[in-house]
């Protein structure tokens, strides 16, 4: 596989998630596909070998197991997340004002409000009904948040200010105010309005991922933040050639907005399904305690290039690039967990698959977000560091990275769940 390989792997895994429950169902796909077994949270596990994984609601946790279990393994885990920033569909959603249909949206996250502005969307996510069934919906382009006219405010170019409530609402018809959105959305799911319980519906931009600049060095695409990198751990775990550990991929739900869910990192899903799998192996109690010292975890989750028009916004010293390899992310406060002995493990990986690798670390004059790294740490009490691949643009509705740091980061995943 080359980079643009895995690119393309990447376009179409974007295109494919438009939710996080889009996105969990086709890591599932994949995984069986890989030769993987679907296990029901709700029965008992028997012990076994090779790949398992479990879905809960859009996160997904997979796991490949080696031959022998004993008090010398551990597990090698990497952590992502399938959400992004963006418009969540709210209930009782369509308004008629001025003869335009719109839909009520509430913000998801911390999204760059004006990158939404005149793109058309689509809405995605899963329906629920009385009797508790779950259907998936995908629409295609249905909703457009215009923006005003610069006739009509010669200040928007000062600086644009968008209140959250009256200027992010999307039009969706005309001229048909017995249109509803919720309705159309029953429809494409084919169920009846009257069933509908509830839904979790997301906003996302149409626009397919594609690559720009001279040379093609640059891909751009909505929700690299962080499903990048979920394929990269997705494709690492069906190439990787397994160690005496076990090798753990969990790609969390609700990091955007603090991961405190049932289907997030600040949860206990991790942590149950591995105590499940060490206790099918007989090791429970002070033996599961010490195995979880022996294990460690790679946060992987997009972070930030030097931005040639904001260049003071970054560190002078540590000002990384796209194309130049995945971030260590570093933080002396713990928004991110990399300490120096995970950062020797991340270094062992990268020298172990010939990739590059630069370190991340903030202006002091601009706090940093977190990830879910230390939120592991603290739950687990394992050696964590944070990485990821360089991104232009975080949290717009269309991100851009270098065209080869996907696969970089790819290689480095799979050499650490080889054990190096």
């Amino acid at each position: 596989m080359s980079a643009r390989d895995h690119l393309e792997g990447l376009a179409s895994f974007v295109k494919a998630s438009p939710s996080s429950y889009h996105a969990a169902d086709v890591v599932a796909a994949h995984l069986e596909a890989s030769g993987f077994t679907r296990l029901d949270e709700a029965r008992p596990w028997e012990r076994s070998h090779g790949g398992q994984f479990v879905v809960r609601d859009g996160a997904v946790v997979a796991w490949l197991v080696p031959d022998t279990v004993d008090d010398t393994t551990g597990f090698r885990i990497v952590g992502s997340h399938t959400d992004s920033p963006g418009f969540k569909l709210k209930p009782n959603a369509t308004a008629s004002v001025a003869g335009w249909q719109q839909a009520g949206m509430e913000i998801y996250g911390g999204p760059l409000l004006n990158s939404w502005l005149d793109r058309e969307l689509g809405l995605a996510g899963r329906l629920t009904t009385v009797e508790g069934e779950v259907r998936m919906v995908r629409t295609g382009p249905i909703l457009r948040i215009p923006q005003l006219a610069i006739h009509l405010d010669r200040t928007a170019n000062d600086g644009l200010t968008l209140d959250r409530q009256q200027h992010t609402r999307p039009v969706f018809a005309v001229g048909d105010a017995d249109l509803d959105i919720e309705e159309y959305l029953c429809e494409q799911a084919g169920i009846e309005r009257a069933d509908l319980a509830h839904h979790d519906v997301v906003a996302f931009t149409t626009q397919e991922p594609g690559m720009f600049g001279v040379g093609e060095q640059f891909f751009a695409s909505p929700r690299l933040d962080n499903l990048s990198s979920v394929h990269a751990g997705l494709v690492a775990l069906s190439r990787v050639e397994l160690g005496s550990d076990i090798a753990v991929m969990v790609a969390f739900d609700h990091e955007e907005v603090g991961s405190a869910t049932a289907s997030g990192a600040a949860g206990p899903l991790l942590e149950d399904v591995l105590r499940r799998i060490a206790a099918g192996h007989g090791i429970a109690g002070d033996r599961f305690a010490a195995m979880i010292r022996r294990s460690s975890c790679i946060s992987a989750d997009a972070g930030h290039a030097v931005h040639p028009n904001h260049v003071g916004r970054h560190d002078p010293q540590n000002q990384p690039l796209v194309n130049a390899g995945p971030l260590l992310k570093i933080n002396a406060n713990q928004r991110y967990a990399t300490d120096a002995v995970g950062a020797a493990l991340w270094r062992r990986a990268c020298d172990a698959a010939e990739v590059p690798s630069q370190p991340f670390v903030s202006n002091n004059s601009v706090p940093c977000g977190s990830t879910i790294g230390p939120i592991t740490a603290s739950r687990l009490g394992i050696t964590t560091v944070d990485v990821g691949i360089p991104l232009l643009s975080m949290h717009s509705a269309r991100e851009m990275c270098g065209a080869d740091d996907p696969w970089y980061l790819s290689r480095a995943l799979e050499a650490y769940w080889s054990g190096v």
